[in-house]
């Protein structure tokens, strides 16, 4: 039996003036996005709290992403009950 092994990807990437190592199956490409993405994020965060611990910038920026995926589960979710009604709609 052929076991499929998964490529793990090892990035150092930096995030707010840090170095961190991310490893996962994803694409090295992939992984420095979301990292740049989050870096911009907190940086926006920073710019208008700067009196912020790191901490609390990285928190704040979490919920935000948080908040942010929420609404877009919300509307994927919306939209996939719209397509079921259509169809729906159009067998009955």
């Amino acid at each position: 039996m052929d076991e499929v092994k998964n490529n793990i990807n090892k990035v150092t990437v930096e995030i707010f003036n840090e170095e961190y190592v991310v490893k996962g199956e994803e694409s090295p490409e992939y992984i420095e996005m979301l990292a740049a993405y989050v870096d911009r994020r907190m940086k926006m965060i920073h710019q208008r709290n700067y009196n912020l611990s790191n901490t609390k910038i990285a928190v704040l920026t979490a919920l935000n992403l948080a908040d942010e995926l929420n609404k877009l589960q919300e509307d994927y979710d919306d939209l996939v009950k719209s397509l079921e009604e259509e169809k729906r709609n159009r067998m009955g």
